[in-house]
């Protein structure tokens, strides 16, 4: 029954991630991406305040400062940085495509600064995934687009999030690492405005375009808590796949995107690696726990 409720939890999950990432690209159009981000983290530093409070948990910790999360500040910085330009600048659907080897890195993370191990065949399986971000990006062609360049930096970005919120002290909630990773996107909105020109006053449609970015992506974060909390988390992840196939829809529908087939064969190949990772890790968890019974 949990792991029903969590694999929902994260297709849902993921759902609304693209509908924010949607409804970015769309307010892009008429405001630049730093204002975008500031707006965004107000509004998500707000709604973790309040979750946070709700729960009776304090909003600063000393906990903050440990070099778990000022790694996980860095890098929350380069992927939302890298990810939010990729939506803005790059189709919708292979955007989300690059992110999607987000898990490869994590595993790869995991077994060099976490000493995990990783069998041949997930390291070949990574290798195989980045022949797929390779395609879909196809350096040195003439279809080659340096602005896709932004979604690796997001994908790795969002990857070394992952495994520097692995390391995080235990004290603080997903609530608090909410509250902070909402928040650093204020100063770092600020810092792209600098290069992008100034503030520009939203007219109603990118307003509710923001607005609703923000919703999305507040009700994503805390749907992907309870699918991380609610079922093994083998189980769970792959789900996380069906975000690409939301992108495709949404890109398709809204923004009248037709991937190539090479791209869409590099999707196949990224989401085909992953998951075929997990499942490894699934077995590997599995064949340990019948040795302990044993």
């Amino acid at each position: 029954m949990d792991n029903t409720r969590g694999s929902i939890a994260m297709v849902l999950a993921m759902a609304a991630f693209s509908l924010e990432d949607m409804f970015i690209k769309a307010a892009s159009s008429t405001v630049p991406v730093g204002e975008i981000l500031i707006l965004f983290g107000l509004g998500g530093t707000l709604a973790f305040v309040v979750l946070t409070l709700k729960r009776g948990e304090t909003i600063l910790s000393r906990a903050i400062l440990s070099p778990a999360i000022l790694t996980r500040v860095v890098c929350e910085i380069a992927g939302r940085f890298g990810f939010t330009l990729a939506i803005a600048l790059t189709p919708l659907s292979s955007a989300s495509a690059i992110l999607q080897a987000a898990p490869l890195v994590v595993v790869a993370g995991a077994a060099v600064f976490f000493g995990e191990r990783v069998g041949w065949s997930r390291w070949v399986a990574i290798l195989i995934g980045f022949v797929g971000v390779l395609m879909i990006i196809r350096p040195g062609l003439e279809s080659f687009e340096p602005a896709s360049l932004f979604a690796v930096l997001g994908m790795l970005g969002f990857a070394g999030r992952d495994l520097a919120t692995r390391a995080a002290p235990a004290e603080l909630s997903n609530m608090q690492l909410g509250v902070y990773g909402f928040f650093i996107l204020i100063p770092t909105g600020l810092v792209m405005l600098t290069f992008s020109g100034g503030v520009v006053l939203p007219n109603f449609n990118s307003s509710l375009q923001i607005v609703a970015a923000t919703l999305f992506g507040v009700v994503a974060y805390y749907l992907l808590t309870v699918a991380m909390r609610s079922g093994q988390v083998s189980v769970v992840t792959p789900f996380r796949y069906t975000r690409l196939v939301f992108a495709l829809l949404l890109g398709a529908i809204v923004f009248s995107e037709r991937p190539d087939a090479i791209t869409l064969l590099g999707s196949v190949i990224i989401v085909g690696s992953g998951v075929y990772t997990l499942l490894r890790n699934r077995r590997g968890f599995a064949v340990k726990a019948s040795k302990a019974a044993a």
